[in-house]
């Protein structure tokens, strides 16, 4: 039962860890609105009131800032579900939908 749930989690893990997108990549009017998913690592997190998000850090440097309730903490690595929004004052960024 245990070698058949950890085999579980593994592939869940590899599907998942297999469909990220570079975050260069996403950045981009044809990806907005849409559903993305990114891998990297968090830095600056930030919570003002009913504001919070962090910055995602992929391993080509690009980076990609995130609108989440949740913070994971910073130096974490974590895989982004969410949708691509393009602000006029912020520019691309991801409403977290789900951080793994």
């Amino acid at each position: 039962m245990r070698k058949t749930l950890f085999a579980m989690v593994l592939v869940l893990g590899l599907l998942i860890a297999g469909c990220t997108e570079n975050i260069k990549d996403i950045k981009n009017t044809e990806h907005v609105g849409k559903t993305v998913t990114v891998y990297g690592t968090v830095k600056n997190s930030i919570k003002l009131g009913p504001l919070s998000g962090f910055s995602l850090v992929d391993s080509q440097n690009d980076s990609i800032s995130v609108s989440s309730d949740a913070l994971p903490a910073e130096g974490d690595r974590v895989t982004v579900r969410g949708t691509l929004i393009k602000d006029t004052l912020f520019g691309y960024y991801i409403k977290a939908e789900k951080i793994v």
